[in-house]
């Protein structure tokens, strides 16, 4: 069986690290927002480029307080309009709604399945932010996003929760430095994964972070007093040791990702299999390497006699998912169509090489 993400494999390597790591936080027994975390965050804003990096509970907190964080400091407020890809995780939409605002769904580019910078210009007209969503580990149309934010005066945020170490060809800035915020998901699949939940807003703007730092720990900054309403999402000091260690290989597990995705871009020559845009340039971290096919049905049925593990991200669209039954209107052609053909195969910077041609040359057999 060639797995699609041996996730084994991948903190196997670290192990011995992790384990001195662990006896370290133990025998420090600081657990929540200690030095772990503290040094994770400078090493992660350097990293993305910003001057800031807090740490939260996991990606889908991390976007929320971003959007909580603007409604504290005035910039936006209850009912305002939020634009945001209709070809997203739903956390994406659960983030704008978490933070009483208003997800307007756009379609998506139907080359990269990142919001489309085609969308209607009306629709900028009545609203007050953009998130882009760097789905897979592909950066956004970045330049188009930030002209479009900049035309209509609106905040622009980055979903990045795919796309750790993504550089923009346009200034060679990294992801999480492409726009007023950006949340991260350390989940453990991801390129930069901790070993249970975990995620961070970075930022340039020190009145963001000051309010989101309240935000995540109940709305205090001096232990039993309250300043704001707050929450509990502060990203576990254990994890934060696990994450400055597999950041010093995140730029190298990257690379390996652009190896294979480029392997597989050469060497699939199957005309019913329509493989994902790529231009070559370190703006695509590979996330996921997704293709799409007429039939799924048959090719998962294909895919599972052959032993070639896959996942599809995702099987559902966000606004045909109960939970968002409201959004049931709305006319959304491509990004069903991209929900119903879509695949993901097997993709890790653990993958051997073997694998990878066997890969290769099963599916130029369907």
């Amino acid at each position: 069986m060639i797995k699609f993400l041996d996730l084994y494999k991948i903190n196997n390597r670290f192990r011995d690290v992790l384990q001195e790591s662990f006896a370290r936080s133990l025998d420090d027994a600081h657990f929540i927002l200690g030095n772990n975390v503290t040094t994770f965050e400078n090493e992660f804003a350097n990293y993305c480029g910003t001057k800031f990096c807090i740490g939260t509970g996991n990606g889908l907190d991390a976007l929320t307080l971003i959007l909580k964080g603007y409604v504290e400091l005035g910039k936006l407020k209850k009912g305002d309009r939020v634009i945001v890809p209709a070809n997203t995780f739903i956390a994406t939409i659960l983030s704008v709604i978490h933070a009483d605002l208003v997800p307007i769904l756009v379609e998506p580019d139907p080359y990269t399945y990142t919001i489309s910078v085609d969308t209607d210009k009306a629709v900028f007209v009545d609203a007050k932010a953009i998130i882009m969503v760097h789905l897979y580990g592909q950066l956004a149309k970045v330049e188009e996003l930030q002209k479009l934010a900049k035309d209509f005066n609106l905040l622009l945020f980055e979903d990045a929760a795919q796309a750790h170490g993504a550089i923009s060809d346009l200034n060679e800035r990294k992801a999480g430095n492409l726009s007023d915020a950006a949340a991260f998901s350390f989940y453990p699949t991801k390129n930069l994964g901790a070993l249970g939940d975990g995620g961070a807003v970075t930022t340039d703007n020190s009145e963001l972070a000051n309010i989101i730092k309240l935000l995540r720990n109940y709305g205090s900054e001096k232990k039993y007093t309250n300043n704001i309403i707050g929450f509990n999402s502060r990203l576990d000091d254990m994890q934060a040791a696990f994450l400055s260690l597999k950041l010093k290989c995140l730029d190298g597990d990257n690379e390996r990702r652009r190896e294979i995705a480029k392997a597989y871009l050469k060497g699939i020559k199957n005309p019913k299999l329509k493989l994902p845009h790529y231009d070559g340039s370190m703006n695509h971290v590979f996330y996921a390497f997704v293709i799409e096919v007429d039939d799924r049905a048959d090719f998962i049925k294909f895919l599972d006699a052959n032993s070639i593990e896959w996942l599809i991200h995702y099987p559902v669209p966000p606004h045909q998912q109960e939970a968002l039954r409201c959004f049931s209107y709305v006319n959304l052609p491509l990004t069903e169509k991209i929900h119903q053909r879509i695949i993901s195969l097997p993709m890790s910077p653990v993958m051997i090489d073997k694998d990878i041609q066997s890969v290769i040359s099963t599916l130029n057999t369907y």
